[in-house]
């Protein structure tokens, strides 16, 4: 069944071929459905809103944001008891944990037990660009925590968004897209998620340590970025969760697939399609093989090999583990486009046609998504068996000899020559499967495919055969080198399978008829770049696990609950005030910077619920050169009280560690009404004198009625920094 556009065959009716106008979508556009735009759509809209709200509009639209959000809580905290506050603590704190850890990890060891990398790669991917995205909207929005309100849980860094939210949020939906299958059970999973991610928001605005539009934004953050990123990346049309046994390789063809299969086929090749079918999937692992039946004056069939995005990454990874074990084997590169999948295949069967080795005639590439997914067309060979499957005589042998011998001539080798690879129809052989195709390649690639021709051909035959028909075409010598350099590993698996089940050890018998036994050629081969892949593969397995520990606890690092929300503070900077303020709601004074000298910085700045800290840098006598941290109380130790130049404070001195000529340790204690101020110096003792002066100049102390008169200033009397 042969056909082109000069000469249409009887078999196969074809109709005018349709040329897509500019503009308009391919037969399987991509897609993130229309739940997915409308959760990216609503993000945008809600970060933008937070935008204008906390950063164009700070001391108007925001102050009159949380003025109506704390209007929306007071009813809500009146319903406090000790009771319902003790559940509620457990639900946003410990209980959160033990839910988040109960997902992450499981969800990790099964991707890996399942070998689904590409799930697990967009679900550690997208739960970090959830925290970036967090981190950096939190940083520019500096919200305080709700005002005016006791804050009865554990929270840390700024209110908006939502960080533990979030964080849940953004393990629920991965898990999800990871691990259930789509249809009722991942419907039943988002149900879940929404009922835990909901709970978690009420728990958190019900202790006053969130307020509504902080949860909302997380919640909505957390779920958008995994959303898109497994329907953008690993979408289910290409990468379907399942876990029946099969091929990974092998992707659905029904639905929307199968029907954007048959419009292409339509348009672009002129055929009208009755029937799609998978075929001949059992020792495919590079694409998925389809028959297809087109109408004609009789139903015909077509051959095609469906290509997609899992294909691509399959076979980079499949060159890069070659390259890393055996070097020699596939020490090339990768492929960067499903598109150059779909074009090497049909100019492989062209450069076959050229060399006059029988193959199935090629007739084009179709397009179903541009750069995810494309169709290689050709003759179906109808009635054609395996060579596994019929009895091999003279005739198929001297084909399949003849085949190698045409490859060698023309500088090619096939690199995939197996029983399944090898069609008998009407007692001649062809060779199909020519995606893997090499031009000009080695002579020991060459030689490989003679040895496992000769040993496909002998599963069915004899060895004594097979190597007496071998003479008329090729020398010992080169038979000799054919299996010098094949072994187990340079073998497909069906054929090392075949072989292995008939019980007989096929490259011992003819290595036993040479005339003289070869010395086995090393496949071993250490270039640089397979070096260069060992060392990148190395450090790329080590993130990987570092990012799995810290995504499988992250409540119990210090991010979560002590973020960083910038530098050391001055003293003008109201927003980072009030929020220290809040960590420590008894503290009558709020350290601050008043005014760096030459060669100081501020350092990394962290609040949460019972301290604050930052840091101050020099140039001279290091980072974090000196530590401030506000607490309620302070444990003094050994301490000499110092003068205070400042009414209301003690203060005190105390000498940890000293190493003369060298280093110097010490505490300096600032003492108050509720609460305490710790400096703690990290200095060169040969510099002490003058590093400790120019400190004493920079701190200063802002008090709780200041902060609070600011507030109401700017709120116009509607909002109080502490509970009445």
């Amino acid at each position: 069944m042969r056909f082109d556009d000069a000469h249409q065959t009887t078999a196969v009716g074809r109709h005018h071929r349709r040329r897509r106008p500019t503009g308009e979508p391919p037969p399987l556009p991509r897609s993130i459905a229309t739940s997915g735009l409308w959760w990216a759509t609503g993000t945008v809209a809600l970060v933008a809103l937070a935008i204008l709200m906390f950063v164009a509009s700070r001391t108007s639209l925001g102050l009159t944001a949380a003025d109506l959000e704390g209007k929306l809580l007071r009813p809500l905290i009146g319903l406090r008891t000790a009771g319902l506050t003790s559940v509620m603590q457990a639900l946003s704190g410990p209980g959160l944990l033990i839910v988040v850890q109960a997902i992450r990890w499981p969800t990790i060891l099964v991707l890996l037990l399942f070998k689904r990398f590409l799930h697990l790669v967009v679900f550690l991917g997208s739960f970090l660009a959830v925290a970036v995205a967090v981190a950096a909207l939190s940083a520019w929005l500096r919200r305080p925590r709700p005002f005016g309100v006791e804050l009865l849980g554990r929270w840390g860094g700024y209110a908006m968004p939502s960080r533990p939210v979030a964080y849940l949020a953004a393990t629920l939906v991965g898990a999800i897209y990871s691990l259930l299958p789509q249809g009722p059970w991942r419907q039943r999973g988002k149900w879940v998620a929404a009922l835990l991610v909901t709970v978690a928001a009420v728990a958190r605005v019900y202790l006053g340590v969130d307020a509504p539009s902080d949860v909302l934004v997380g919640a909505v953050i957390g779920t958008t970025i995994p959303l898109l990123a497994f329907r953008l990346l690993a979408p289910n049309q290409v990468f379907p969760v399942t876990y029946r046994r099969g091929r990974t390789a092998h992707i659905d063809i029904g639905g929307r697939r199968g029907e954007a299969i048959k419009l292409a086929l339509k348009e672009q090749l002129g055929v009208q399609v009755l029937e799609v079918k998978r075929f001949g999937t059992k020792w495919s692992a590079s694409s998925t093989p389809l028959r297809i039946r087109v109408k004609g004056n009789a139903d015909s069939w077509l051959f095609a090999k469906l290509y997609a995005s899992n294909h691509l990454r399959a076979d980079r990874w499949y060159k890069l583990g070659r390259t890393l074990l055996y070097g020699r084997l596939e020490d090339e590169k990768s492929f960067n486009s499903v598109r150059q999948l779909a074009e090497r295949e049909d100019y492989a069967l062209g450069l076959m046609s050229r060399a006059r080795v029988p193959s199935p005639e090629p007739f084009g590439v179709i397009e179903i998504t541009p750069e995810r997914e494309y169709l290689v067309v050709t003759e179906f060979l109808q009635d054609a068996r395996e060579l596994g499957e019929v009895e091999v005589d003279e005739s198929i042998i001297d084909d399949g000899l003849r085949i190698i011998r045409r490859l060698w001539d023309a500088g090619l080798a096939h690199r995939d020559i197996k029983p399944a690879n090898l069609l008998v129809r009407n007692g001649h052989l062809y060779l199909i499967d020519v995606f893997l195709t090499q031009v000009r390649p080695s002579p020991w690639r060459q030689a490989v495919d003679l040895a496992n021709m000769m040993l496909s051909l002998a599963t069915r035959s004899s060895p004594q055969l097979v190597y007496q028909r071998a003479r008329s075409q090729f020398s010992d010598l080169e038979i000799g080198e054919a299996f010098a350099v094949t072994r187990g590993i340079t073998m497909p698996a069906q054929l090392r399978e075949m072989v292995r089940d008939g019980g007989r050890d096929l490259h011992a018998e003819f290595l036993r008829l040479l005339p003289e036994r070869p010395r086995p050629v090393p496949i071993q081969r250490w270039t640089p770049r397979r070096l260069g892949l060992m060392l990148a593969t190395f450090f790329g397995v080590v993130f990987v696990l570092v990012s799995a520990t810290f995504l499988a606890s992250p409540f119990g690092i210090e991010d979560l609950y002590s973020p960083a929300i910038g530098t050391a503070p001055s003293c003008r900077s109201y927003e980072a005030l009030w929020l220290m303020s809040q960590s420590v709601p008894s503290a009558s004074l709020i350290p601050c910077i008043e005014l760096l000298p030459p060669g100081w910085s501020g350092g990394g700045a962290r609040s949460g619920n019972g301290q604050s800290s930052f840091a101050l840098d020099s140039d001279r006598v290091g980072v974090q050169a000196v530590r401030v941290q506000l607490t309620r109380t302070c444990t003094l130790g050994r301490v000499t009280p110092v003068p205070s130049d400042q009414p209301g404070i003690s203060r005190y001195q105390e000498v940890i560690a000293i190493e003369p000529g060298r280093r110097y340790q010490g505490a300096v204690y600032f003492v108050f009404r509720g609460g305490c101020v710790t400096y703690r110096l990290d200095l060169r003792s040969d510099q002490q004198a003058r590093p400790l002066a120019e400190v004493n100049r920079a701190l200063g102390f802002v008090s709780r009625d200041q902060l609070g008169s600011e507030l109401r200033q700017r709120s116009a009397g509607r909002l109080q920094l502490d509970p009445s």
